[in-house]
């Protein structure tokens, strides 16, 4: 494929990318404002923490098998795509079983009896069920065929929120959440059976077991130390907060996460691809292409970021009830917390490219140690704004280890994220002098200012 019909594809795939997540956004959030008229803050967060331990089965278990097939030079034959396929199938059968063993431990460390069937159930269906997903799905990813996985992916959210609700209106309780969930996992496994191309099957080649492992071992890493350190805040905020705003600071923690959630969007479906095809080029050339493309997104994430904190708490006000309210003053303080990590994504996926993950494997250590150490010690502090303070500064440790990588492989961009921050900076001060002429006051209006 030339530079310039890549270039097409990319422009393309961004387009769908952009345009379905806002529309993914506008589903998610449309239903987020149904299920807390139908649910109590306290399923929400309930729910959270049991998704925390099964994506961390399967984030302590990754060894890259997605990335090999959408990476790799041999990523479409089929004895290759058979093998991950295979691995995945066992790997899938593993997580289960150990689902099965921490569920009663989990439900007596947290005292929530109910963790006993939902746990099971969900994580029947995202460990053993979900390895059993055609991967004709990652082929997508590897051609970068957005606009099959946007529309895909977009059918089965609403299979997801619609099930959901119903189920809600019905009988409101933790198992609306867990309906849909499953009928969300069921919808995308058969889809990816629709797909055109072979069906699967068990198959094991030696060398694409060893180049899968080969990388797996720093991908491995990478992922598991990725869940301690996006995870652990609500590890941890599950015993110093109550579940009711445990789920409040989930609510905050999602919407303030839109712009990285986007980002990260669309570095898994055109940024790392289109990287991968080019990563035998010269660092410097390669270096320069990737800069002069990251301009415009960093402009259009710099107004984007600066909205949702001048303006995010004004949505909380306005869209939920007085339960949720607490959100409106934690929204800016994480919103402003994620911009170094949302400048990272934009550009560490040449990292992947060229096989150094240890820098970003590094970045999620210190990460993880970080946040551990704020939450304590701005819980001790500061009680509930501490905690979130703690968690909104950790990404800064994570820029910094990201930052070294980058430089030390030749694509050093401090400069560009300098001056993307000031003005992020700006804009910033900006809406806060129009809030104040409006009588809107600060973001962070309505915060606790009371000592634990």
């Amino acid at each position: 494929m030339t530079s310039t019909s890549l270039k097409k594809q990319a422009i393309r795939g961004t387009i769908w990318t952009i345009g379905g997540y806002g529309a993914a956004q506008i589903l998610r959030f449309s239903s987020n404002l149904v299920l807390t008229r139908l649910l109590a803050p306290e399923l929400f967060g309930l729910m959270a923490l049991v998704n925390i331990f099964i994506v961390g089965l399967h984030l302590f278990s990754d060894i890259g098998v997605n990335f090999n097939v959408v990476q790799n030079k041999r990523g479409d034959e089929p004895e290759y795509l058979n093998t991950a396929w295979t691995i995945q199938v066992i790997r899938g059968v593993i997580l289960w079983v150990v689902c099965l063993l921490i569920t009663w431990p989990l439900a007596l460390l947290y005292e929530e009896p109910i963790m006993l069937w939902v746990i099971p159930i969900l994580g029947t269906l995202s460990t053993l069920v979900e390895a059993f997903k055609s991967p004709t799905v990652l082929l997508l990813q590897r051609h970068m065929k957005v606009s099959l996985q946007i529309k895909m992916e977009l059918v089965i959210q609403v299979v997801g929120i619609v099930s959901m609700i119903a189920f809600a209106w019905i009988r409101p309780s933790i198992w609306a959440l867990v309906f849909g969930n499953a009928m969300t996992t069921l919808v995308g496994i058969l889809w990816s059976y629709l797909l055109p191309g072979d069906r699967p099957k068990f198959a094991w080649n030696k060398e694409a077991v060893r180049e899968i492992f080969s990388m797996g071992r720093w991908i491995f890493l990478s992922t598991a130390l990725t869940f301690v350190a996006e995870q652990s805040d609500r590890l941890i905020l599950g015993k110093l907060f109550p579940l009711e705003l445990l789920g409040v600071y989930g609510l905050a923690l999602m919407l303030s996460d839109v712009p990285r959630a986007v980002t990260m969007t669309l570095s898994s479906k055109i940024i790392f691809p289109a990287i991968s095809k080019f990563s035998d080029l010269p660092r410097s050339e390669l270096r320069s292409k990737i800069l002069h493309n990251r301009k415009p997104l960093l402009l259009a994430l710099t107004v984007g970021m600066a909205l949702l904190i001048g303006f995010g708490d004004q949505v909380i006000r306005l869209l939920y009830d007085s339960r949720y309210q607490d959100a409106a003053w934690m929204l800016p303080i994480l919103a402003i917390g994620i911009w170094p990590r949302l400048i990272c994504v934009t550009i560490e996926p040449v990292l992947f490219s060229i096989g150094t993950v240890q820098y970003t494997t590094f970045g999620n250590f210190c990460r993880f140690a970080f946040t551990v150490a704020a939450i304590f010690l701005g819980f001790s502090w500061l009680g509930t704004v501490g905690a979130v303070i703690g968690v909104a500064l950790n990404d800064l440790i994570y820029y910094l280890a990201v930052c070294y990588g980058l430089k030390r492989e030749g694509f050093g961009c401090i400069s560009q994220d300098l001056k993307a921050t000031a003005l992020l900076l700006g804009l910033v001060a900006l809406f806060v002098a129009v809030r104040s002429l409006l009588g809107l006051g600060l973001p962070i209006d309505g915060w606790p200012l009371a000592l634990p």
